[in-house]
């Protein structure tokens, strides 16, 4: 099924009241450059487009650019990058986000059930904990709060190595935003949010990735 690329996936479920960082989408070195000054260093640079799902798996994301210099090669290096099947892409730039404990959140389409809210410990515990928890469109806040309570690993929600604890509210604001989006648009018939960082114990979506019919 098509995708929409980065920058629209996080336009169509902010929309629906899921919050993300401040951003710019961009064509060329010299407007990423610009836009890094704008957001203040250091930033994140990735290449998006709609031809483009799994820019991790392509090497097509550069962490924690601290100049000018950095951005400009970096840029260019991702451009360079672009396949004839990407069609047309752009530049997104963003600040760097970091965290020690990372979620992810989204809707999924179970064949028998239909669509549901997906919660679960994300970064490099994603496979080897499986612990995601669901929940049948549409939630209120008391189900996104039992879904947050449902994760086994309620000790990396907690405080953990002077960081405070996930702001649990906040994150079911993001649980049934994702709702709001899957009940309201049809078209919607998947959405990823990963990672979702916890930074200062706020649940902070830095990518997206939805799927439409």
């Amino acid at each position: 099924m098509p995708t929409l690329s980065e920058a629209d996936s996080k336009r169509a479920l902010a929309v629906h009241g899921v919050v993300f960082p401040p951003e710019r989408e961009v064509g060329d070195v010299e407007a990423a450059v610009a836009a890094a000054r704008e957001l203040g260093y250091p930033v994140v640079l990735k290449l998006g487009g709609a031809g483009i799902a799994h820019k991790t798996e392509r090497g097509l994301v550069r962490l924690g650019l601290d100049d000018d210099t950095a951005v400009a090669a970096a840029a260019g290096e991702l451009l360079a990058s672009a396949r004839p099947q990407d069609g047309e892409v752009h530049l997104l730039v963003a600040p760097m986000m970091r965290g020690n404990r990372e979620l992810i959140a989204g809707l999924h389409h179970d064949a028998q059930f239909g669509m549901t809210v997906m919660l679960g410990i994300g970064g490099v515990l994603t496979e080897a904990l499986a612990d995601v928890a669901f929940r049948l469109v549409p939630i209120t806040r008391l189900d996104a709060a039992e879904m947050i309570e449902d994760l086994a690993s309620q000790a990396l929600l907690g405080e953990v190595r002077g960081e405070p604890a996930l702001d649990r509210a906040a994150l079911a604001d993001v649980l049934v935003a994702l709702s709001a989006a899957a009940e309201s648009d049809p078209s919607i018939v998947g959405a990823d949010l990963n990672p979702l960082i916890i930074v200062d114990g706020m649940p902070v979506a830095v990518d997206a990735l939805v799927v439409i019919a």
